[in-house]
């Protein structure tokens, strides 16, 4: 953030807040609600800014969560930690590890804070894994009149406030029921797209964890498979150097390069794409989870992501190929497809009700094509999609009700705890009505 102007992480949302405040605990936040009510100023509040969509947009005031970070409680016996809403999910992994557990699963970027992963459904892959948020079983929440509310897990509010966009109040702390801590066997290899699409469904029923890429042009898919391995199981990562070849020097140095090059010459993408699915290198290796989940990702992008059916996903993937074959449309980041267990744990979680897969289109943050998520979106809206809250996408309210059972459940929780609209901002305006 300038001194003016606030920009989110990938570049595709920026707004001039008329005040920016960064309170320090949750009776620091019921006062900032109430000077903005008073003075007539809506609120929003955000964490890392890894939202790509404009949750956190506002000409009012803008309410940073950072300084709400830390460890706040420890139930050994139950295996829950509780953590300020400002704790990015990197520090609550390192505090868990610090007592033996461990997050039951993760998606592969760690620096969003835990109060914004939750709020828009953030996830990871595996059949038998829901979103983070299905792991809350407890949170504290600053209403917009001020009221610090202590959610149990049988709290009747619970379901609503674990994805809510932040439309409720602010979250101020969160309580996870973690695991065990564990290790992961990592597998990554190319192999023939087609084969892997067709069989997806059973790699994803065999596996703890599987996920694959494919670079638009292409006839291959980067798969990563992650079996889940005693933690004393795990064995030397390599060296040093290696990890630094594979994770910085590859996956981003040379990536932001290769990205670089088809912005300025959009006829390289094809061959670009070719030759990185064919020079990705086979590797096995072992760690403890929260290093095979996450990587570092330091170009950055745009990404809109589609949930859908699981058993439909194969079919609108091949659907997708083919119109973006179609249109001839040239991209160099690979589009990303994974899967999730239902989740009735939280009314707008994306995999409310359903197995879901889900397929992630991303464009270079200097060379955003919104065509491009518009074909996406088009393509996934015809098999039942329903859009990640923190991702790129058009739907609106009258869309959304269609998609999600519990929808006018969670609009009536909202209409109770906000009845002012202190917390709206156009983007809520057209998501939620």
């Amino acid at each position: 953030m300038s001194e003016r102007t606030w920009t989110n992480w990938g570049r595709t949302s920026r707004s001039t807040p008329a005040e920016v405040v960064r309170p320090r605990s949750a009776d620091g936040v019921a006062r900032a609600m109430r000077r903005a009510s008073d003075r007539g100023l809506a609120v929003r509040p955000v964490g890392s800014a890894h939202s790509f969509t404009a949750l956190a947009r506002t000409e009012g005031m803008l309410l940073e969560t950072r300084g709400l970070a830390g460890l706040r409680g420890l139930d050994r016996d139950r295996g829950r930690i509780t953590v300020g809403g400002g704790t990015t999910i990197a520090a609550a992994a390192r505090l868990a590890d610090r007592f033996g557990l461990a997050f039951e699963n993760l998606g592969d970027i760690d620096r969003q804070t835990i109060a914004g992963a939750i709020a828009t459904g953030t996830h990871g892959t595996g059949a038998a894994f829901g979103p983070i948020a299905s792991r809350v079983v407890g949170l504290q929440l600053v209403t917009p009149a001020g009221e610090v509310l202590d959610l149990g897990e049988d709290d009747p509010l619970l379901p609503a406030a674990r994805v809510s966009l932040g439309a409720l109040g602010v979250v101020t702390a969160v309580t996870l029921q973690c695991v065990p801590a564990f290790g992961l066997a990592a597998e990554e290899r190319a192999e023939p797209l087609e084969s892997v699409v067709a069989g997806f469904g059973d790699r994803v029923a065999a596996a703890d964890h599987v996920e694959f890429y494919w670079f638009p042009g292409t006839r291959l898919a980067l798969t990563k498979t992650n079996t889940r391995i005693p933690l004393e199981e795990v064995g030397p990562r390599g060296s040093r150097l290696r990890r630094l070849v594979d994770d910085e020097l590859v996956s981003n140095g040379l990536f932001e390069l290769t990205c670089r090059a088809g912005r300025r010459a959009p006829a390289l993408v094809p061959t670009i794409n070719r030759i990185a699915a064919r020079t990705v290198a086979e590797r096995r290796y072992t760690a403890p989870s929260h290093d095979v989940f996450t990587s570092p990702r330091r170009v950055r992008f745009a990404e809109s992501e589609w949930a859908v059916p699981l058993e439909v996903l194969p079919e609108a993937f091949e659907a997708f190929r083919s119109a973006l074959r179609r249109r001839g449309l040239r991209v160099s980041f690979p589009v990303e497809v994974r899967a999730a267990a239902a989740d009735d744990s939280a009314w707008l979680s994306t995999s409310f009700g359903r197995p879901t897969g889900y397929i992630a289109v991303h464009c270079y943050h200097r060379d955003v094509r919104r065509e491009y998520f518009r074909l996406a979106e088009r393509v996934f809206r015809g098999f039942d999609g329903r859009p990640h809250w923190g991702k790129l996408h058009t739907r609106d309210a009258a869309d959304l009700r269609t998609r999600y059972p519990r929808f006018d459940d969670f609009l009536a929780v909202r209409r109770r705890l906000d009845p002012g609209g202190l917390l709206r901002n156009a983007h809520l305006d057209r998501v939620l009505g």
